[in-house]
């Protein structure tokens, strides 16, 4: 029987959940490396032993870790191939996400008030391993750049050609700085890569890294000087399903969106959703029309109307959406689910998971029809990734 690794990053350390295939009993290991943030964590498919996360500090920077072994040990990529001691803190490496300044130098962007801004290294916000290779693995940075590393990360190369395609400098950063939060690879095409950035939209590149576009037509954004220009929109998620790799669906800032063309164009789905604010967004594993969305109130009140926690499934590519509510909580809820706290797992039945900004990882071995809380009272989640185990 198949089993499942849930990877949970928070602000005070990173946890892996595991279960069995009926997903009802589950052991919660960690926490690893307490105390840092931890951005994001997730496997790699091509070696599911493989395990990236992404961990910073305010007092010692931004560091990777790997494990080789589904999480029982971690090293830091670089550094003897041991595990890391717990108390002391890991040796930074400085310059392992140098920008590239060599080929189109981008040394500040522009805010909307018109100030200009040093493009400075501050955090991994999102890892993507490579579909095939577990020694392949792309991040996704603030301020907002795209690496990739061929040898496990030990190191880094700029993908440069993105920030260098002509809008970089008129990208803005939004209320949680300028990251890039989303990376996409398509199982179909290696040269296609989807990326997305708050606040300065999606973009896509069909020819492995070298040249951009951005993909955002038919986005309006109310609060930029042209609601309709062509960079400049805060994306907050976006997914696809692997077996349509021109169908995208998007939470942004305000409008759940779908494209059927591979981002060209866009249209809004957010159909009968009560709110269409939110961060989360997810498609269902076997039903490329079944998508997942956490309505939270407004993009100043970061928590779910009425205080009843509620997942949004549609059936219909976001035309139509019910609330998903067994299980979940009724009253009094005041918490958020981060654009990468939702995941789902691929076991015949999928399993959905996410969690909250009040430590609460849920999970539905049923499609989202009825949910449980796997763990409780972690520190802050920031992200869930789920993968299925042989």
């Amino acid at each position: 029987m198949s089993s499942v690794r849930v990877l949970v990053g928070t602000r005070k350390g990173a946890f892996v959940l595991t279960s069995d295939g009926k997903r009802k009993d589950w052991q919660v290991s960690g926490p690893f490396f307490a105390g840092w943030e931890i951005y994001h964590m997730k496997g790699s498919e091509a070696d599911p032993e493989r395990i990236y996360v992404s961990q910073t500090s305010g007092w010692f920077g931004q560091l990777i870790q790997r494990s080789d072994d589904g999480g029982k040990t971690w090293r830091q990529p670089g550094l003897p191939n041991e595990a890391i001691p717990p108390p002391g803190p890991p040796q930074a490496l400085p310059n392992r996400f140098a920008y590239d300044t060599a080929a189109k130098p981008l040394t500040t962007h522009q805010w909307y008030d018109g100030t200009q801004h040093p493009w400075e290294f501050k955090r991994v916000w999102h890892i993507e391993p490579s579909l095939t290779d577990p020694d392949t693995v792309y991040a996704g940075v603030e301020d907002a750049a795209l690496f990739r590393s061929s040898d496990g990360g030990e190191n880094w190369q700029e993908i440069s050609g993105l920030r260098g395609h002509g809008t970089g400098p008129q990208w803005q950063p939004g209320a949680g700085g300028m990251g890039l939060h989303t990376i996409i690879l398509d199982a179909t095409n290696p040269q296609r890569i989807y990326i997305a950035i708050s606040a300065a939209g999606a973009f896509r590149t069909d020819d492995g890294g070298v040249t951009w576009k951005p993909i955002n037509k038919g986005l309006v954004s109310n609060f930029m000087p042209n609601p309709t220009a062509e960079v400049g929109h805060c994306v907050h998620h976006v997914a696809m399903h692997r077996a349509r790799p021109d169908v995208l669906f998007m939470q942004k800032h305000w409008d759940v969106m779908r494209s059927d063309d591979a981002g060209e164009n866009w249209r809004e789905v957010s159909g009968n959703l009560p709110t269409d604010f939110g961060f989360a967004i997810d498609v269902h594993a076997h039903e490329p029309e079944t998508l997942y969305v956490v309505p939270i109130k407004s993009d100043s009140e970061h928590f779910p109307l009425d205080g009843k926690l509620r997942v949004y499934r549609s059936r219909t590519g976001g035309e139509e959406w019910e609330p998903l509510a067994k299980g979940l909580p009724e009253k009094d809820c005041y918490v958020n689910v981060l654009r990468d706290a939702m995941a789902v797992d691929r076991l015949d039945e999928c399993g959905i998971y996410f969690g909250t900004t009040g430590g609460q990882v849920y999970a539905s071995a049923d499609s989202g029809d009825s949910w449980t809380p796997i763990v409780r009272d972690l520190p802050a989640v920031l992200s869930v990734e789920g993968q299925t185990l042989n």
